[in-house]
């Protein structure tokens, strides 16, 4: 029997331990909500679901040291691991869009060296679902009808990787009015040298407009409902809140580094389970 420990502070968490039962009679999982479960179950994985990462990340410092445990399981010893959205967040080395009350900014995990800009894609409004590549050893062309149905809801985008890290997929979109405005700070920054590991919101001229499109608090992967948008990965995504100023980005939704996978999508939402199988599979080495 496999083991899977899915984080319960907050989010969908009740949504991965469906998909993952539903993989095979051999998945069991149990839910996380304290240090001492960790260093007690013998867990074969963890997966941090989507949610609202401010708030995981507020609640995670207080509980009982389960921030700590957390980076001892995934960081030293290297148990594999999963996040979704918001628990993609939690397992960024960087962070850009952090929210502007947090002080110190939005506490993170660790594990995979990459860039992260929260809400890239928009406010909850601005919720859609997109086909994309699937997961490994799978490679369909766009046109293929096994491409994945990811639903991204309020959804953070990977803007860079360290050599190290597998992009497993990608996907041209413009960013929202407010990732737009972080990532102009981002770009003067690295021009100057800087090294950025944290960087918050910023109000601007359009500050008004993007709090009629998004309340502040709302979840991250909280919100099912969504659109759908068409066309192929490979054309450019523009949703309701973006500011079209300083054009498309590639940007990576998928991705991993050894025994951590992230992804900004949110596998959970869906009735396919073939990410889910995947991290079970190639991460954990589950017999499914």
């Amino acid at each position: 029997m496999v083991l899977i420990g899915v984080l319960a502070l907050q989010g969908a968490f009740e949504e991965h331990e469906t998909a993952l039962r539903s993989c095979s009679p051999s998945i069991s999982t149990v839910q996380i909500r304290t240090a001492s479960q960790i260093r007690s179950l013998s867990l074969d994985g963890i997966v941090l679901p989507g949610g609202e990462s401010t708030a995981m990340g507020l609640v995670g410092q207080v509980t009982e040291s389960i921030w700590d445990e957390l980076k001892k399981f995934i960081n030293v010893d290297k148990k594999p691991a999963w996040g979704t959205c918001a628990g993609m967040i939690l397992l960024a080395e960087k962070v850009v869009g952090a929210s502007a009350v947090i002080v110190g900014g939005q506490a993170i995990i660790g594990g995979m060296d990459v860039l992260v800009c929260r809400n890239y894609f928009g406010s909850q409004i601005s919720s859609f679902e997109l086909s994309i590549p699937p997961p490994p050893p799978s490679s369909p062309t766009s046109s293929s009808p096994d491409l994945y149905p990811g639903v991204f809801i309020r959804a953070p985008a990977i803007l860079s990787v360290s050599s190290d890290i597998t992009v497993l997929s990608e996907v041209d979109a413009v960013p929202c009015r407010q990732a737009n405005t972080t990532l102009e700070q981002l770009d003067e920054r690295i021009a100057r040298g800087e090294d950025v590991t944290m960087l918050g919101v910023k109000a601007t001229d359009d500050e008004d407009n993007w709090r009629n499109d998004s309340k502040d608090g709302e979840e991250e992967g909280g919100a099912k409902k969504k659109r759908k948008v068409s066309g192929s990965p490979s054309e450019t995504l523009t949703l309701p809140g973006a500011t079209g100023k300083g054009g498309s980005r590639r940007v990576v939704c998928a991705a991993r580094k050894g025994n951590v996978l992230c992804t900004s999508f949110h596998p959970e939402l869906t009735e396919d389970l073939r990410w889910h199988e995947y991290w079970l599979r190639e991460i954990v080495g589950a017999d499914i």
